[in-house]
């Protein structure tokens, strides 16, 4: 469904309120990713282009104790983000406060503001986590309109998205909020055909609902990384020591009876005797590998198969790797996956649904041959999931107000 966006509304001499997710890595305090500081950069200059006054705000890490305030301060992303937009942000170390409110009505057009962490207020009963209507009443109370642009965050109903949009006029989306409804929305919605989804990672609890909602939708669901050692446990075939959830493989049964010819595991598996890189490692097809090996990789065969499948898709949705990535010795399957989607990308829609398989695409450098990169790891798969994230249904809907707006014509 079409939502509004920063592009819309008026903008200028307004107070922009943007949620941004600036949830980044910081090791001894460095940046060692700012991707998504990057990603927010359009909207907020589109604001700033625009005469708007952008107020930004984020949650970073998680906040129990008077120390992780210390080691969680966004001080470090404001002085990233001024650097990246080539002029200065005021930095507020304040979420509410005299303070606050002074420096956003000092604002002129074009300025930037960051206030901190809206985690911070976590440590005072968890008023952001949980929505205190209180705190997203005051945070709705500092700017004129609302852009929501952080859709790391749009699966949670927190103060810094729901509690804002409930309380102010006009609350729509960034554009990087945007181009996730465009791509994974429009593609559950209306995928161009054949539509394969790959499903990797470690658990089949973690992908249950993806798996079944996919089914509806997808034409094939190829399955790899530690959860398909559950399917092939199903299938009656010994794992080794591979990663296994035994209280799953009667669903796992259930999956592949309703997925029919759908779902497509692999044929062959690279495995070691034990879990590092260093272990020798050895191929063997799934229905024979040895008591004492454990699966850690897809294998040559799955690879040749999974990409068989792939260059004659048109949509493809990818979440999770397809092995221990992390181990050089055991990411050839999720590499050669990543190298397959950018081999199709003059002829189809290429999605990376967040999490590992996106960080092993970044890590590769093929970023520019995928469609779509999505920033939200829980969002993306709660989006996969078929559910309504709240921070997507508080943004207005286009059509509604354009109803409106005849209506006032009127």
């Amino acid at each position: 469904m079409a939502k509004l966006t920063v592009r819309d509304i008026d903008l200028k001499e307004k107070k922009v309120l943007i949620r941004v997710d600036f949830n980044v890595p910081i090791h001894d305090g460095v940046i060692t990713d700012d991707n998504r500081i990057q990603a927010a950069l359009p909207t907020i200059n589109y604001v700033l282009e625009n005469g708007g006054k952008a107020i930004l705000f984020s949650h970073l890490g998680r906040i129990k104790t008077e120390e992780d305030k210390e080691k969680n301060s966004l001080k470090i992303v404001s002085e990233r983000l001024s650097e990246l937009l080539e002029k200065e942000v005021t930095f507020i170390n304040e979420t509410r406060g005299e303070k606050l409110e002074n420096a956003i009505n000092s604002l002129n057009a074009g300025d930037v503001l960051m206030f901190e962490n809206t985690r911070f207020e976590d440590l005072d009963g968890k008023k952001e986590s949980k929505n205190d209507p209180e705190l997203g009443k005051y945070w709705a109370s500092l700017g004129d309109v609302f852009v929501n642009d952080a859709f790391g965050t749009a699966h949670r109903e927190h103060a810094s998205n729901v509690g804002i949009a409930s309380n102010i006029d006009v609350t729509v989306a960034g554009f990087l909020l945007e181009k996730e409804i465009d791509f994974i929305g429009g593609t559950l919605e209306n995928p161009k055909r054949p539509f394969v989804a790959i499903l990797g990672g470690a658990k089949v609890s973690d992908k249950i609902s993806v798996i079944e909602n996919l089914l509806k939708i997808a034409d094939k669901v190829l399955i790899g990384g530690g959860m398909s050692f559950t399917f092939y446990k199903a299938m009656g075939y010994d794992v080794g020591t591979s990663l296994l959830e035994e209280d799953k493989v009667e669903l796992a049964k259930s999956l592949l009876e309703k997925g029919k010819d759908k779902i497509v595991l692999g044929t062959d598996v690279a495995t070691a005797k034990e879990f590092n890189n260093d272990s020798k490692k050895s191929f063997y097809d799934v229905d024979n590998i040895p008591s004492d090996e454990m699966g850690l990789d897809i294998g040559p065969k799955s690879i040749e198969l999974f990409k068989e499948i792939l260059k004659d898709a048109k949509t493809v949705v990818w979440n999770g790797p397809m092995g221990v990535f992390e181990f050089d010795n055991f990411a050839t399957g999720t590499n050669e996956v990543a190298k397959a989607l950018v081999d199709i990308k003059e002829t189809a829609t290429t999605i990376i649904g967040g999490g590992d398989s996106a960080a092993a695409v970044i890590q590769m450098g093929l970023s520019d041959g995928i469609s779509h990169i999505s920033t939200g790891g829980g969002a993306s798969l709660e989006y996969l999931e078929g559910k309504v994230l709240p921070g997507i249904k508080a943004v207005k809907d286009k059509w509604l107000c354009l109803i409106l707006e005849k209506k006032y014509e009127h």
